[in-house]
């Protein structure tokens, strides 16, 4: 056997969690040869399960790559050590053996204390001031902060499963995709998700396409809007702008909504709606003008539901609420994402994807697009907690709103 070999460790609910198979198909993966020193299964549904496993590879690189692609299961070294420290020397850059985090719940050892990191957050570093730590985002490092290096002293916590739970209560915690699964069925699940977490005092996050609007789903997410079952609203200026189209001139891309037929001159609506809106300097502007009296973004206002609009090259106008700077939209959308309970996000790949990735593992997604690659796409960017539903989103909004009985006026 080589001597490059390293014996870690993973405990908790590692079974019914699917976490030491993971690590297992990792190791495989990585051309690791591995022996399970041992394997202690839980005797009731609330008891950990622990396993201790020996890892041997070719070369010391080769060993490092497999440490590194089972670390974010939960599984690290027995002989963890302490943390690594080391001052960044450029703004905006970290060092360049910076520890990059998962969106799991994350510690790290210092002076022989584990320290928990605050708001888990994928792709960033971990900065440490006097007993804190928490993510920071690479834009935002200063220089003379100390950053976490290297793996000693850090440990995941994966997100737990335990035995002897209902399939509801974590449906939309594995990492399901399917357009087989009975429909109907998904939907009263959403709809009972979304209860659950309205009970517990915790915010529903929606993350919006255009696609929304074109569908004619509109007015069924402006019922639910009125209706308490939107608490924040992630969207690009796409979206917006065609809602407020459909407001005022009852098309989105020129077409008309109830009729399916092309208005003349249509193609020209969306820009006009846009225009219109700049005229009164802002969406809260033009509802409190009378210039836009119906859609999602006027529910949104009168209900004083705080939104982002983040901006993309391929923008009309913009709307002036759009947020044009990459870097301010992330960090609005991060300020937004507090006491977030469950995340819906519709027909929307890019704005999708940057919500999986500012938000941690505890906070259920649900996907619901009609393509498979744009629900798959958020599994294949690390979000893990996120579930899928492929139908369309017209159906499905239509849907959730008869569920949780909210009408269109």
């Amino acid at each position: 056997m080589s001597d490059n070999s390293e014996t870690v460790e993973i405990h908790g609910h590692i079974i019914d969690s699917l976490s030491l198979p993971k690590v297992l198909d990792e190791l495989i993966e990585a051309g690791a040869d591995y022996e399970i020193l041992e394997f202690n299964v839980g005797k009731s549904h609330q008891d950990p399960s622990y396993a201790r496993i020996k890892i041997w590879t070719e070369t010391e690189d080769e060993l490092e790559r497999a440490l590194r692609r089972i670390h974010p299961f939960g599984a690290a070294p027995v002989d963890i050590g302490e943390v690594t420290l080391e001052e960044v020397d450029i703004d905006g850059a970290f060092p360049a053996s910076f520890y990059s985090t998962t969106n799991f719940p994350t510690e790290i050892r210092i002076g022989g204390r584990w320290i928990p990191v605050e708001h888990p957050e994928m792709d960033c570093g971990i900065a440490v001031e006097e007993t804190r730590a928490f993510t920071i985002p690479v834009a935002d490092v200063k220089r003379g902060q100390m950053l976490v290096t290297g793996r000693d002293g850090i440990r995941v916590i994966p997100s737990e499963r335990p035995r002897g739970k209902s399939a509801l209560e974590f449906e939309f915690m594995g990492s399901s995709v399917s357009s087989e699964k009975p429909k109907e069925l998904q939907v009263q699940r959403v709809a009972s998700q979304m209860k659950a977490v309205k009970k517990e005092g915790q915010k529903i996050l929606w993350v919006l396409g255009p696609a929304v609007i074109h569908t004619g789903s509109g007015p069924d997410l402006s019922a639910l809007a009125a209706n308490g079952w939107v608490d924040v609203v992630f969207a690009g200026n796409g979206f917006a702008a065609h809602d407020i189209e459909s407001a005022l001139f009852k098309t989105s891309l020129g077409v008309y909504l109830q009729e399916g037929t092309s208005a003349e001159g249509g193609h020209e609506h969306h820009i006009r709606a846009i225009n219109l809106v700049r005229r009164s300097g802002s969406i809260e502007k033009a509802v409190a003008d009378g210039v836009v009296t119906e859609g999602v973004m006027y529910q949104l206002v009168k209900h004083d539901i705080p939104f982002i609009l983040a901006g993309s090259v391929r923008d009309d106008g913009p709307l002036p609420d759009t947020i044009t700077d990459i870097l301010e939209s992330q960090k609005a959308m991060r300020e937004l994402s507090g006491n977030v309970g469950l995340t819906i996000i519709v027909a929307t790949m890019l704005h999708g994807i940057a919500t999986g990735n500012i938000l941690p593992a505890s906070v259920p997604i649900i996907c619901v697009d009609i393509n498979p690659s744009t629900v798959t796409k958020l599994l294949d960017r690390g979000s893990h907690q996120s579930a899928g539903l492929v139908t369309d989103v017209g159906l499905f909004i239509a849907q959730l709103a008869g569920e949780l009985g909210a009408s269109k006026s």
